[in-house]
């Protein structure tokens, strides 16, 4: 039956065509969301400051917890912490004793930020710690004096700024005037360094006897495992070499490998499963098409296993072939789609794409065995029959799908209709999302089982206006009639177009307009003022006459064990004049450093002591002094500044909350004007400057998903289209010895895609809307419905309409072609 197979293929190459697009297509998708999951899981960050030190001394960068697997058994899980761990100062005269290290250098960590400048990754350090890098002064001096800095060429490049200019330094403790007194010969590519005399940067930085970092300078091999030994019972220290310096350098990278491998792995997943049910579709049209085959092969004395071997067989040369290109062209999509994660800033630009040889095979045999799968069940029915049967069935198509089939997709649709309502009880996105997309590819596997009956019903009702058009509507209408199994085939693939880009455009609207609306009633302030504000900004507002109140305002992340939780951190001062997050048990008046308030449905109760993690990693015990129920707008936890402030690696306020009588906005700019890039917001405004930034990010991020997935689902439209018409030239050929134009059959073929594009608007709908008002039931708990802008979702609707009349305008040109001369 192999050669059966290789003639088979040689022989009818257009037919082949389709199901070959559709496994190369497979197998570059989830090649590439292969190559960001092992970016994510093997990837290392390469040290820049830290380059120059062969060993590097730093803070645990995990929090570790034991887990209970039951029966006795206990697993130790470490999960990151989100920002950057400081050890002891006293650590570096420890290890600059050892017999086997030449000297050490410590470094001070803090943001530093200029005019113009990053508003992420520039950071001040102590000039002590030049050697980290092995910098050198390609101009000026060292500095000493307070207002004295020196620059890294590429920062003091993109500033413009040489030995001798002067400039200001927004830090922590407020903005200063400085000096440039010099520019190191090396530049850093993925951060912006300023340098400061020893004592003023460990005085900036904050943390009294502690350090970031002590770089180490060997003498001898033996000196790393020497270290080792001596900070053996020094908890949370960590000695680093080669690569995983980097981790000492960028402790973001830790949480950037778990985003990438958690998006990778729902990319991946999402795709195969998407794949999967197009290949399915498309190897089920391309069967259907030669039941007559079939059946004359059955009708002298084929077998059904000897058919289905070679079917078989076809799919394996198509699976081979198709699935190693589709590999190959993976590897650069997997590249591009990191180079869009790292703009989007899910991951850093130093954390560069892992190019594995692991997720092209696995595309491979992914896409080869899925290739074969679908290919025999889709061949079940033709080969499981009588020959006589199957004669007849390639003439005239049963009435109906077979019983198997029917109860399959009433199972399926159970299985939906349980993840639609799971989503009810799911109140975080990490949860919710992967549930989410599973519930809409749940629905359009039901689709595609049910397909025939969908197609028929969807023809009985819709094709009602089309008979008033005599000619080309009453056509369209018996063909569908007829061929409601070529109708399925063209409505599934739209259906899940539809579906899956408004589930992952709508999930985003509906969380940020959620969060928006919360944080619009939650916000009483007059005027916000922000970004990136220090603490001499605070203290020179609630000097302005009228000023009542200054809530300063912080957000971080902590760890509850080992669930990571969102923090806003504020001043608990007069706190009920700029926010209201909606009490509902407890008093938020009771706020201090000892005490917390937490969000409604996590589980925390009034009187509880949780024990948590801070973002460097210190622990803290707090006691729940107030329930809210504005969390998805206002944080999972509300902590005092003073307790978070002194924890994170940016102690810059993201907001000053201002309350007061009276206040105008140039009164709050004037007193600001030693501040330079902070802007002053009213109230109205502020909150359409979160919700605007927080659209643009989600949708960015959406955006990438879903080219994605609809990039794929696209191809798949196009290509059953163009497999269905093609396979019509005798239909259209007998048309045309009837007496039908060529203008006619144009008609037929458009009213049948206009029946074919709103069936399928309303499937998609009807599958997406369920699905998303319960996810907003979950994630809002009950507070907010599904966001569906009309201007995102008209587009999507216009999009699919356009791809359905392109798919069958260009291969129902080639078919018509020449159409009177073949009659």
């Amino acid at each position: 039956m192999l050669g059966l197979a290789l003639a088979t293929l040689r022989h009818r190459r257009a037919g082949f065509a389709g199901a070959f697009v559709a496994l190369f297509c497979a197998a570059a998708l989830v090649c590439g969301c292969g190559t960001l999951l092992v970016t994510g899981l093997v990837g290392t960050v390469r040290p820049e400051r830290y380059a120059a030190a062969p060993v590097v001394v730093s803070g645990d960068q995990e929090v570790h917890a034991l887990v209970d697997k039951g029966k006795g058994r206990t697993k130790e899980k470490s999960k990151p912490i989100a920002d950057r761990a400081w050890v002891p100062a006293a650590l570096a005269e420890r290890v600059a004793a050892l017999p086997s290290v030449r000297a050490v250098a410590t470094e001070v960590t803090f943001p530093a930020l200029l005019p113009g400048g990053p508003d992420r990754g520039s950071w001040g350090h102590g000039w002590e710690s030049a050697p980290l890098a092995a910098l050198a002064l390609a101009a000026g001096r060292a500095p000493a004096a307070d207002d004295e800095v020196v620059l890294d060429a590429a920062t003091a490049a993109r500033a413009h700024l040489s030995p001798g200019s002067a400039t200001t330094v927004r830090t922590p403790s407020g903005t200063l005037d400085v000096r440039v007194v010099g520019v190191t010969a090396q530049g850093f590519d993925s951060q912006a360094a300023i340098f400061f005399a020893t004592g003023r940067a460990r005085a900036l930085a904050g943390h009294d006897g502690l350090v970031s970092a002590v770089g180490v300078f060997p003498t001898a091999p033996s000196a790393a495992a020497d270290v080792r030994a001596l900070l053996a019972d020094t908890p949370g220290a960590v000695v680093r070499t080669g690569d995983g310096r980097g981790g000492a350098e960028f402790p973001d990278a830790a949480g950037a490998g778990v985003r990438l491998v958690s998006t990778g792995a729902v990319l991946a997943g999402t795709s195969l499963l998407v794949a999967l049910l197009i290949v399915v579709g498309t190897f089920g049209l391309s069967i259907q098409q030669r039941q007559r085959e079939i059946a004359v092969l059955r009708a002298v004395a084929a077998t059904g296993r000897q058919v289905r071997r070679m079917i078989g067989g076809e799919a394996l040369l198509l699976g081979l072939s198709a699935g190693a290109l589709g590999a190959m062209a993976g590897l650069p999509l997997g590249g591009w789609l990191h180079g869009r994660f790292v703009a989007l800033g899910v991951a850093p630009a130093n954390l560069p794409v892992v190019l594995s040889p692991f997720p092209a095979l696995a595309a491979a045999a992914a896409t080869l065995l899925a290739g074969w799968a679908a290919a025999r069940v889709s061949a079940r029915r033709a080969t499981a029959i009588k020959p006589v049967e199957a004669l007849g069935e390639a003439e005239s198509r049963p009435s109906r799908p077979a019983a198997v089939r029917i109860v399959s997709g009433v199972l399926v649709a159970a299985g939906a209709v349980v993840l639609t309502v799971l989503l009810t009880a799911l109140h975080s996105d990490q949860a919710s999302t992967p549930v989410c997309f599973l519930a809409v590819l749940l629905w359009c596997t039901a689709l595609s089982l049910l397909g025939p009956l969908v197609a028929r019903a969807g023809t009985a009702v819709l094709g009602l206006p089309l008979r008033a058009s005599r000619i080309g509507g009453w056509l369209a209408v018996q063909h569908l009639r007829a061929g409601a199994h070529r109708l399925a085939s063209v409505v599934v693939p739209l259906t899940l177009l539809i579906a899956m880009a408004c589930t992952v455009l709508f999930t985003q609207t509906t969380t940020g307009h959620a969060a928006a609306a919360q944080r619009e009633r939650g916000s009483t302030a007059d005027f916000v003022v922000g970004p990136h504000a220090p603490a001499s900004a605070a203290a020179a507002l609630a000097a302005v006459p009228g000023v009542r109140t200054v809530t300063r305002v912080l957000h971080s992340e902590v760890r509850d064990g080992l669930t990571r939780r969102s923090v806003q951190a504020v001043t608990p001062e007069r706190l009920a004049d700029t926010l209201d997050l909606g009490v509902t048990a407890g008093d938020l008046g009771r706020l201090a450093d000892g005490t917390a308030a937490a969000a409604d449905g996590l589980g925390y109760r009034l009187g509880q002591r949780i024990r948590l993690t801070l973002a460097d990693g210190t622990p803290a015990e707090v006691t729940v002094v107030a329930l809210y129920g504005r969390g998805l707008g206002f944080g999972d936890l509300t902590l005092a500044h003073q307790l978070v402030a002194a924890h994170v690696d940016v102690p810059l306020d993201d907001e000053l909350l201002v309350r007061g009588d009276g206040l105008t906005r140039q009164q709050l700019a004037d007193a600001l004007r030693g501040e330079p890039g902070l802007g002053v917001l009213d109230r109205a405004s502020a909150a359409a400057s979160t919700t605007a930034s927080a659209d643009r990010t989600g949708a960015r991020i959406g955006y990438v998903t879903l080219g994605l997935i609809i990039t794929f689902v696209a191809i798949a439209v196009l290509n059953t289209l163009a497999m269905g018409i093609s396979a019509r030239r005798h239909e259209f050929t007998a048309l045309a010895l009837a007496g039908a134009t060529r203008r006619q059959i144009r008609r037929m073929l458009g009213w049948e895609t206009a029946l074919a594009v709103a069936l399928a608007t309303a499937l998609g709908l009807a599958v997406a809307l369920p699905v998303l008002s319960t996810y907003a039931e979950g994630i809002t708990r009950g507070t907010a419905g599904a966001a569906v802008p009309a201007a995102r979702l008209a587009p999507v609707l216009l999009g699919a309409a356009a791809l359905a009349a392109l798919g069958t305008w260009l291969p129902a040109r080639t078919a018509l072609r020449r159409l009177h001369h073949r009659a």
